[in-house]
């Protein structure tokens, strides 16, 4: 009786130790998952404001964009004006109207491809620019002062857009690097994004005068 007696104790002592190594296992597993799942949003959610920032930036492009049919037909006013800059206007915008970018898909060729066409139309309006210099009574009219102010106006949101943008970049790519999140970023396949690239200059808005 004795022995019989001592067998069930130290079964119960080796079945309580087996269910306390149970609970410890448990427990670390919800823990692990619970930290997990708090890096894994605290990703989506920082990957959702580049999306976001992204979508402002296209937004205060297009608004550029859509301010120079007005500005070229009002040019075309002008008898005498140069076709050829008009020319190189109207396909400096539909080269850049035409790149896109999914803010899934921010990675160095694509923001080198929106750059490059954006920098082309910034580049063929300030040849507009000089041109329209020639024509004083073109700058003297109430369709200019007006275009003049918009256009004035777009830039600067473009450059504030543009270095929001790029904050945001950097605290995405800030955060997936650094460990723990780096492990979560590569199983869950959160990649690195591109910033618009600094340029000499880029920290004053271009100035658009008639």
């Amino acid at each position: 009786m004795y022995f019989y007696t001592k067998f069930l104790t130290l079964n119960k002592m080796k079945l309580s130790k087996v269910w306390i190594i149970l609970i410890v296992v448990v427990a670390i597993i919800v823990i692990l998952v619970i930290w997990g799942t708090g890096i894994y949003n605290k990703m989506v959610a920082q990957d959702e404001n580049v999306g976001k920032a992204w979508a402002n930036v296209e937004n205060v492009y297009q608004r550029r964009s859509d301010l120079i049919p007005n500005l070229v037909a009002t040019v075309k006013g002008v008898a005498d004006f140069e076709k050829s800059t008009l020319t190189d206007v109207i396909e400096a915008r539909a080269k850049a109207t035409s790149v896109t970018i999914d803010p899934a898909n921010l990675n160095a060729q694509s923001m080198q491809q929106f750059q490059a066409a954006q920098d082309g139309l910034s580049s063929a309006l300030s040849r507009l620019m000089v041109v329209v210099e020639r024509y004083p009574e073109l700058k003297a009219t109430q369709n200019f002062l007006e275009l003049q102010a918009q256009l004035e106006g777009t830039e600067n949101r473009i450059s504030v857009e543009r270095m929001k943008f790029n904050e945001t970049v950097q605290a995405y790519n800030t955060y997936i690097r650094s460990f723990p999140a780096a492990v979560f970023a590569g199983m869950f396949g959160f990649e690195k994004k591109t910033p618009f690239e600094a340029q000499a200059g880029a920290e004053v808005a271009p100035k658009v005068e008639f």
